[in-house]
């Protein structure tokens, strides 16, 4: 499949990416806390440009942590 920027992730597939459970992308979806997404139909998914957007916005630079 690649990873072009306009490939979908799934929900699994996201959390996967992320190391994290798929109930923390439920409550980050819920919470808005997480990239954006679309809905079709039942099924979420998330752009791979979106969520490569998102992450940048998750970087702590180092000493401004606490």
């Amino acid at each position: 499949m690649g990873d072009s920027p306009d490939r979908h992730l799934t929900v699994t597939e996201f959390a996967e990416r992320e190391g994290v459970p798929v109930r923390t992308v439920y409550w980050w979806n819920q919470t808005g806390a997480g990239p954006r997404r679309m809905k079709m139909g039942r099924n979420v998914r998330y752009r791979l440009a979106d969520v490569e957007q998102w992450e940048k916005t998750r970087i702590v630079e180092a000493g401004l942590a606490r």
